[in-house]
């Protein structure tokens, strides 16, 4: 069973194996360049008290459109993998047996149901995990300068985004985090193939669940996973990181900034002194917008804070085991239904 299962998926690992080589010899070429202009800057020694901050906007500004270009190929490339993994090796993988009528010559040679899915899951599911694992690892290593010079205090250039490594869009491209996604996505396509039966319907479905799973999951689920850091800061009416708005209707609302080295920020709230949202508020002082000082005068009289509350960068790593784990016990129970379904419903 075990060498026929490779006979049937041996052309899709073929596949997987030549891109892993191609995408490997072209960040491992540019990813050695980069490293080098990162030892280069100084930033690898950098004391804690030294202008740590500059050397890393140097850094960053010395870095070609091409490194770029290739951060976001990379970041795009490891988040569609799983997905066409769950496509072109989850969905066919039991559809295509059942739709062709070929299970039965598998169930009639002394081979369990179980046993026959069992084998299909474990090969390809391990398949799918270390080519998600392996393109995740040469991503993590070609990145790593630009993640470390993002998180310095004083950088003024985060090609990664604000939130660094946390960023929902670039969180998933690094790390373990892409083997859970490729074991669920394998598994999610077994399920929609052995519930719908038919390749191409089982196909569709797998896509458009995964990539459900992929846009709701970062912003309904991951913030939650560990309970956020807060901080409470005084609003300073004459600093550069507050704007304020003067609405249609008179009113005066503040947008106040706040940024820390590689943090996921996930509310920035105004509040009052008594603890709720400042939304807004009518002011003679803030009527004239010729008398700025008058008004900054009026908003420092309302002692205003500012309640941020956020995922530091230094959980960056718990949030990954946290995801794997998740995703691996979801495509343990996808595979177990499918398993039951098989053995209870047969395919006929």
């Amino acid at each position: 069973m075990l060498w026929l299962t490779w006979r049937q998926f041996r052309a899709q690992a073929i596949t997987a194996v030549s891109a892993l080589v191609a995408l490997a010899v072209l960040y491992g070429v540019t990813g050695v360049q980069l490293a080098h202009l990162y030892h280069a800057s100084g930033l690898a020694g950098c004391h804690p008290r030294a202008d740590c901050g500059r050397l890393a906007s140097t850094f960053t500004s010395q870095l070609g459109p091409h490194y770029k270009v290739l951060l976001d190929l990379g970041t795009v490339v490891v988040y569609l993998v799983p997905a066409l993994i769950g496509v072109f090796w989850g969905a066919p993988l039991v559809a295509r047996e059942i739709e062709s009528g070929t299970f039965r010559l598998a169930w009639n040679q002394s081979v369990t149901r179980r046993r026959w899915l069992a084998v299909k899951l474990a090969v390809v599911g391990l398949a799918a995990m270390a080519t998600a694992g392996l393109l995740s690892l040469i991503m993590s290593w070609w990145a790593a300068p630009i993640a470390q010079a993002s998180q310095i205090p004083g950088s003024t250039s985060f090609p990664m985004g604000a939130a660094g490594r946390l960023d929902p869009l670039v969180f998933g491209s690094e790390g373990i985090a892409p083997i859970g996604y490729a074991a669920f996505a394998v598994a999610l396509g077994v399920a929609a193939g052995v519930l719908i039966r038919r390749t191409v319907p089982a196909m569709a479905t797998t896509l458009a669940g995964f990539a459900a799973v992929q846009v709701v999951w970062p912003l309904l689920v991951r913030p939650h996973l560990i309970s956020p850091a807060k901080v409470i800061t005084r609003v300073n009416p004459n600093s550069n990181n507050i704007g304020l708005t003067f609405n249609a209707n008179g009113t005066l609302t503040i947008n106040s900034s706040w940024h820390q080295p590689g943090a996921w920020l996930l509310s920035n709230q105004t509040i009052t002194p008594d603890g709720k949202v400042f939304r807004g508020a009518n002011s003679k002082a803030c009527s004239n917008p010729n008398n700025f000082h008058a008004c900054t005068n009026w908003l420092a009289s309302q002692h205003l804070r500012q309640l941020i509350s956020y995922q530091p960068a230094s959980r960056f790593w718990a949030f990954q085991w946290y995801e794997t784990a998740i995703f691996i016990v979801l495509a343990a129970a996808l595979a177990w239904l499918c398993g039951w379904l098989i053995t209870r419903r047969g395919a006929a």
